[in-house]
């Protein structure tokens, strides 16, 4: 990666913070630009998934734009969604400039796996789903990279390392999925309720909770056994590591900040983190290193190492919000008109997520794609709660199958397996449980839904 290369990365992402300050589509869109430049410039150093699905949302995008299918305002509005869910990554991701320098999370796998073995599995899920909806892929990078460094550390290789991947990974992972069921911050909750005024995530909450105690349920039983190996493997602590009340000073800041700018402004709690996360670590940096040089150099290496997701992020919402912008008004007419067709249409909706993501179709460009056919099902008569949590249910069962989603490739950067390992592998028996469970909560929510109920 070449030295402009690496710099021009992260001063996009500044610029689209900026953007998002003064509420700047415009200057978003210039972002954009500036992010597809970075990425074609790459070229060869991205891998060949995120380069593939890049060219083809280019192309695409060309394609309907050159047929006059796809208007500037379209083009303009895709620039501006690329650039903002590429900063979003990449801002969050300097949560692991914090890991270097803070024992405690250096050593938070020994903090995490004390106490008794049988609560192991739901303890890291629901805290690595706590993390992660504030810091989003700032909590994968965090709990991934200390884990990598932790292993290399004390030279454990071989069958001993497979198992802590497989036992601590998977569950992080499994608990950052839960995300989109339970946490306002979510993408697909964005998604979802920007295409869909009259949904709140509050209205979601309920049914999105009831999907995540299965799925915790599902993994509990399936991993506590080879939690009881890897716990035995961990180095009791005697007491806090050093550094711990600094840390806990530190990120009370952060949600200070994102509290005082929630308050302040009409941003949602995910732009306010990645306001408050980059800001407090960057300051952080300067005061401990008291060297601008630095901590420049730290930044802009720790962004630019996440190149390949950034794009997948930045191509999947060019690709979605062209293909939902050419998709006919009534292409839905007539699905929803009887209970049972909203039910069949619903299931479609989550099960086409995580099938099509095991085919290289990443969640966030399926979801972007379903969200634009919303409003034609509400006009149609389907209560806009039921065919919302389904999708947020497919869309948590997707980023654990997808091997090209960022979360895999993620887990799998950091913890050198192959990310196909990681999506079919681990969790292939986990999905095939829990989908029939699903459904059958699925068919049980028709039940109690006002809307579908007085049909």
């Amino acid at each position: 990666m070449s030295t402009a290369e690496r710099w021009l990365l992260p001063l996009a992402v500044l610029i689209e913070l900026i953007a998002i300050s003064f509420s700047s589509i415009q200057l978003g869109a210039i972002a954009g630009v500036l992010f597809i430049f970075c990425f074609l410039w790459a070229g060869d150093h991205l891998q060949s998934y995120s380069r593939i699905l890049l060219l083809v949302s280019l192309a695409v995008t060309a394609w309907f734009f050159g047929r006059g299918q796809l208007g500037m305002d379209k083009l303009v509005k895709a620039s501006a969604d690329a650039a903002f869910y590429a900063a979003f990554l990449g801002s969050l991701g300097m949560m692991q400039c914090l890991v270097r320098r803070f024992e405690v999370l250096r050593r938070i796998h020994d903090v995490l796996l004390g106490g008794r073995a049988v609560w192991l599995y739901p303890k890291y899920a629901l805290v690595s789903c706590g993390i992660a909806s504030v810091l989003s892929f700032g909590m994968m990078n965090l709990l991934c990279g200390s884990l990598s460094e932790t292993l290399r550390e004390r030279g454990i290789t071989g069958e001993s390392r497979l198992q802590w991947l497989r036992s601590v990974l998977i569950s992080a992972l499994r608990g950052f999925a839960l995300v989109p069921l339970v946490a306002p911050t979510s993408v697909a909750v964005a998604i979802l309720t920007r295409e869909l005024p009259e949904l709140t995530w509050f209205m979601l909450l309920p049914y999105g909770l009831a999907a995540a105690v299965v799925l915790i349920v599902v993994g509990w039983f399936l991993e506590q056994r080879r939690f009881r190996q890897v716990s035995s493997e961990r180095v009791a602590l005697e007491q806090w590591p050093s550094g711990s009340l600094q840390l806990l000073g530190l990120v009370t800041i952060v949600f200070v900040m994102m509290a005082v700018i929630v308050a302040l402004t009409d941003f949602k709690v995910s732009v306010a983190a990645m306001m408050a996360v980059p800001s407090v670590t960057l300051l952080y940096m300067a005061w401990q290193e008291r060297s601008l040089g630095v901590v420049l150099k730290e930044s802009v290496t720790q962004i630019s190492s996440m190149n390949n997701e950034m794009a997948i992020f930045a191509a999947s919402a060019i690709l979605g919000v062209a293909v939902s912008s050419v998709i006919p008004a009534d292409a839905l007419s007539g699905l929803a008109t009887s209970a049972g067709g909203m039910w069949v249409l619903a299931v479609v909706g989550m099960l086409s997520l995580p099938l099509l993501s095991t085919i290289g179709v990443i969640p966030i460009t399926v979801l972007s794609v379903q969200a634009g056919l919303l409003p034609q099902l509400l006009a149609e008569g389907m209560d806009p709660i039921l065919i919302s949590v389904a999708l947020v249910i497919g869309f948590s069962l997707a980023m654990m199958l997808s091997p090209f989603g960022p979360s895999v490739m993620l887990l799998s950067r950091f913890g050198q397996v192959p990310r196909w390992v990681v999506a079919f592998r681990w969790n292939g028996v986990f999905v095939l449980i829990a989908v029939p469970l699903l459904l059958a909560l699925l068919a049980l929510e028709i039940l109690v839904l006002p809307g579908v109920c007085g049909t």
